[in-house]
């Protein structure tokens, strides 16, 4: 794992796009990471890729907590555990930086990966509407 540079910008934006495209027909619009500005993200130091550029997440420190702003997984490599890898990426950056839990929010038709994350220890602490979209919110607490 590696911080994305800006040089990885089209492979990071081609990624985001091959990963969330198959949820444009099951959301009814495009998944909100396909709307990001990753230019920024990446200037921001908020994007870690791995080394070949298959998988990607996007961690955004917060007061008390790790946000997980979008995990993405090229289609070839989804289902052979990288989303899992990055997911504990997550956990060791949350512990790096001294921070107690982690967050995420996710689509509410995007039930595998609510499973996904609840087999992780994520617990559901509420849904909202996210711009225009119904979001479910998830939290996990570490253990020190």
């Amino acid at each position: 794992m590696r911080l994305a540079d800006h040089p990885d910008k089209a492979a990071v934006e081609r990624l985001v796009h091959d990963a969330y495209s198959p949820w444009i027909e099951v959301v009814g619009m495009r998944p909100l990471p396909m709307e990001a500005d990753y230019g920024a993200l990446i200037a921001a130091g908020r994007v870690h890729v791995t080394d070949a550029l298959d998988g990607l997440i996007v961690l955004v420190p917060e007061d008390g907590v790790l946000l997980v702003e979008n995990v993405a997984v090229r289609p070839d490599r989804q289902g052979k555990g990288l989303g899992r890898a990055l997911m504990a990426y997550a956990e060791e950056e949350a512990r790096r930086l001294g921070l107690p839990a982690l967050r995420l929010y996710t689509n509410t038709k995007m039930t595998a990966n609510i499973a996904l994350y609840e087999s992780l220890g994520y617990v559901e602490t509420g849904r909202m509407g996210v711009e225009g979209r119904s979001a479910v919110m998830m939290r996990k607490h570490l253990i020190p």
